[in-house]
């Protein structure tokens, strides 16, 4: 077969098992399983083929006219790069891998036929857009995996919780979606097509009319999609779903397809100095605040998704300096060890049975319990805290050494506003990532909260793949010297100045941690259980030190109660309660949309039962009550009818006199 031939079957693949398993997984029970995993393993297969076929040369493209517009056409059209070709094949690992594990984890979910097809669906989607030469084409993907997003984070419907989550993932990112749309129809006109290299040849002869314009309507859609501040508070409360959706959605899919849709159209952005100052302010925050709502939260599920923030944060930040080529090699990395952390956190949630004692403060003697978890787990925090040899190391440093680079002047017309920007929040974020990834090493396997009940051995598909991907979280790194001929030939390797910082400041803050953690640990020993004296790690009063005590919940949004030797409480100080709510970002949300949106609905409701349907019943009452009126007069009695006559009669003869008598 061609490499375009095999490039079309890559998507098409999950896209028919997705569609198989929804119409034959009830009544053929057998298939549901085969149907989930074989055709994603096979495109996983044909995807490392298509790469290796591509090798990091020339890009492979291919189209066809899909129909005659009039105007801008629209084709299906492949594009394969070096960045597409590996980003397929991360997508075909992670998604292979979360179906293996999904047979295990959901082994007795009446709902896994739906499931199994839609995590399917999801991952062709996704394929889709990396691959998608046309940006029509591309949306579609995109607005395919919004919707896929909405039933699996809801996959537990009958919980208010997922209920909430699912609908609040749909609508956040619908609010990016919308000016997207308006900026990819504004960057076709402007180029005359919606292919990808057209546009890309637009930029580069100056073509563009409205390059800050278009740059920042398609970074609200990717700010939505890739859970980039401010429109980032959706995905901490996806957690709601199935732990293997949380690993697609957080790994390899969604959130991925934002920063690669930046990346594959980065000169569009280039075009624009304001735009790349942007995008570096909106990776500072978001690398900075969700690092610090990280090390705040007491949901192990919910530290990963801050993490995930971040580590997008680091992604956009390359590419606000202009480097392609590390944010995309950030995003391989990070994809292996995220989907490991979550996958290996779904193996820690099932041997306890249910998803409510994912709180670390509740975890104890987990090491010895769930031993796969326990390695595999602690080789991929190594990577996220960027330690070497681990992946996360050389890719996190490729971002540092970029941000460095346009710092100093050396990025050609990046602003080099833009590249300090991204190196000060991108070493500050090295110090709290180091931090919150101890903690949560330490709090989930050297806690000491009450021992949840052990539901026995975990099945072997569910602890296989963490094996399967330890070995990209700990080797992938090795690969910084040939990446750069799949990325336009940009340096990757680590720079000594940024790798010292990095690394230096990472120790730091694991050390710090564990400082803190044997501190907290040794002053909760001596606090005897039931008193309600102020605890020396309480910073919130007597109501915070007494739920302390009785290991009772002080905030309304936070699931459970906080663990007094928690080290996060002691390094955060008064900040702590803040950043375990998000910064009350959702709550600002509400006073400034929610609460506006209800009262207008309100007036509206008010408005159309109290006036509008008021003069509708109004139109109804008056000839029913004429009517009645009639009906009376309506008697039958034939002296009745003479009498009325006779009267009218009378009357008519008094005024035809009394108008006469006037007339004279």
């Amino acid at each position: 077969m061609t490499t375009t031939t095999l490039a079309v079957l890559v998507p098409l693949l999950p896209f028919l098992g997705a569609a198989a398993g929804l119409l034959l997984g009830r009544t053929v029970p057998g298939l549901v399983r085969p149907l989930a995993v074989l055709p994603t393993l096979t495109s996983l297969v044909l995807a490392a083929v298509v790469a290796a076929r591509q090798g990091g040369d020339s890009a492979v493209d291919a189209a066809t006219q899909l129909t005659p517009t009039g105007s801008v056409p629209i084709d299906l059209a492949l594009h394969i790069d070096g960045f597409a070709a590996l980003v397929a094949v991360l997508v075909g690992v992670v998604a292979t891998c979360v179906q293996i594990h999904s047979t295990g984890y959901l082994r007795d979910d009446p709902r896994y036929p739906s499931y199994a097809a839609l995590v399917s669906l999801f991952t062709s989607a996704m394929l889709l857009v990396v691959y998608s030469g046309d940006l029509m084409v591309l949306l579609v993907g995109w607005e395919v995996m919004g919707i896929c997003s909405y039933f699996l984070v809801g996959h537990y419907w009958e919980t208010p919780e997922a209920r909430a989550a699912s609908l609040k993932a749909f609508l956040v990112t619908k609010l990016g979606d919308v000016p997207f749309l308006i900026g990819l129809f504004a960057l076709a006109v402007d180029a005359g097509s919606f292919r990808i290299t057209t546009v890309l040849a637009t930029v580069a002869d100056g073509g563009l009319d409205h390059p800050t314009l278009i740059a920042l309507l398609l970074l609200a859609g990717v700010a939505g999609k890739s859970a980039q501040f401010p429109l980032h508070t959706w995905l901490p409360d996806a957690m709601a779903g199935p732990t293997p959706v949380s690993a697609l959605i957080h790994a390899a899919t969604m959130v991925a397809a934002g920063v690669y849709f930046v990346a594959r159209l980065l000169p569009v952005f280039a075009a624009s100095s304001a735009a790349l100052v942007v995008l570096a302010v909106m990776a500072a925050a978001t690398m900075a605040g969700s690092a610090l709502a990280a090390l705040a939260q007491d949901d192990i599920k919910r530290v990963l998704a801050y993490s995930t923030i971040g580590q997008l944060g680091y992604m956009t930040g390359a590419l606000a300096v202009g480097d392609r080529g590390a944010a995309v090699f950030h995003l391989l990395s990070h994809g292996a060890f995220k989907a490991l952390l979550f996958l290996a956190a779904g193996v820690i949630i099932h041997a306890a049975g249910t998803n409510s004692l994912a709180a670390m403060s509740r975890m104890r003697n987990l090491r010895a319990r769930v031993p796969d978890a326990y390695w595999t787990m602690t080789v991929a925090l190594l990577a996220l805290a960027a330690m070497p040899p681990f992946s996360g190391f050389f890719s996190k440093e490729a971002v540092l050494g970029a941000a460095e680079h346009a710092a100093t002047g050396h990025a050609g017309s990046v602003p080099g506003a833009a590249g300090w920007i991204v190196l000060v929040a991108g070493l500050l974020s090295a110090l709290l990532t180091a931090a919150y990834a101890a903690r949560l090493w330490l709090l989930a396997f050297h806690g000491q909260g009450a021992e949840a009940p052990d539901h026995g051995r975990q099945p072997v598909t569910m602890t296989a793949v963490l094996w399967v991907l330890a070995v990209p979280s700990l080797a992938f790194g090795l690969a910084v010297g040939t990446l750069p001929d799949w990325f336009d030939g940009h340096e990757l390797a680590p720079k000594l100045t940024t790798s010292v910082l990095g690394t230096g400041l990472a120790l730091a803050g694991a050390l710090v941690t564990y400082g803190a953690w044997r501190h907290t640990t040794a002053r909760a020993a001596r606090v005897p259980i039931g008193a309600v004296a102020a605890h020396p790690q309480a910073d919130g009063g007597e109501v915070e030190a007494e739920a302390i005590a009785t290991h009772t919940p002080a905030y309304g949004d936070i699931a459970s109660a906080p663990d007094p030797a928690d080290p996060g409480r002691l390094l955060l100080g008064p900040l702590h309660r803040h950043a375990a709510a998000g910064f009350h970002l959702d709550a600002v949300y509400a006073a400034l949309f929610v609460r506006p949106v209800q009262a207008a609905a309100r007036l509206v409701r008010f408005l159309d039962r109290e006036v509008v349907d008021t003069y509708v019943r109004g139109a109804g009452t008056a000839p029913r009550l004429l009517g009645a009126a009639v009906r009376r007069a309506q008697t039958g009695n034939v002296q009745t009818y003479l009498s009325a006559l006779l009267a009218g009669t009378v009357v008519l003869a008094v005024a035809a006199v009394l108008v006469a008598t006037a007339g004279a």
